[in-house]
């Protein structure tokens, strides 16, 4: 049987559980470099565990989903947490699931506005990238290093996600 998932506005709060929402927060804002530059400071901490780890940067180019869209799958990484912050004004789809005895529950599905980004902490089950309407690039942060940081998990039937409102 098919399950269909809601989707919800990316905020601080409904996210927190999984991760953190990356996007400009006037409480962390410094003005910089004589006064031309603001700077929103320490939106995200990246992780990286195991010797001879590090966080490095990537530009991923996310092909967009057609709708409705079947997520069948999730993903985790266990020794870094990995952020995605778009490199256009474009919105895009998050999804994450708590973790159950080892394996993905059923999926949460959020809007990340325009300008938001999210940081998926480590051991966190969540779907690979889901661009909307274009060809969209991201900044990406994770880890690099010695060991498998990968985890899959398929589900036995699909859940679906309609077209959003945008």
């Amino acid at each position: 049987m098919t399950d269909h998932l809601e989707i919800q506005p990316l905020t601080k709060a409904a996210f927190a559980p999984f991760g953190d929402v990356i996007e400009p927060d006037p409480s962390t804002m410094r003005l910089i470099n004589n006064g031309t530059t603001e700077r929103f400071h320490a939106l995200a901490a990246p992780e990286a565990a195991g010797e001879g780890a590090r966080v490095i940067l990537s530009i991923f180019r996310g092909q967009p989903r057609s709708f409705p869209y079947a997520i069948t799958m999730m993903e985790r990484h266990p020794f870094g947490s990995q952020s995605f912050s778009p490199l256009s004004d474009r919105p895009f789809l998050v999804a994450v699931s708590e973790d159950i005895d080892g394996k993905p529950g059923r999926p949460k599905v959020f809007l990340a506005r325009a300008g938001q980004g999210v940081n998926y902490r480590i051991n966190i089950w969540h779907h690979p990238l889901m661009a909307l309407g274009a060809v969209s690039g991201f900044l990406v942060a994770d880890r690099d290093g010695p060991g498998n940081n990968l985890e899959e998990f398929f589900f036995n039937a699909p859940f679906l996600v309609a077209e959003p409102s945008l």
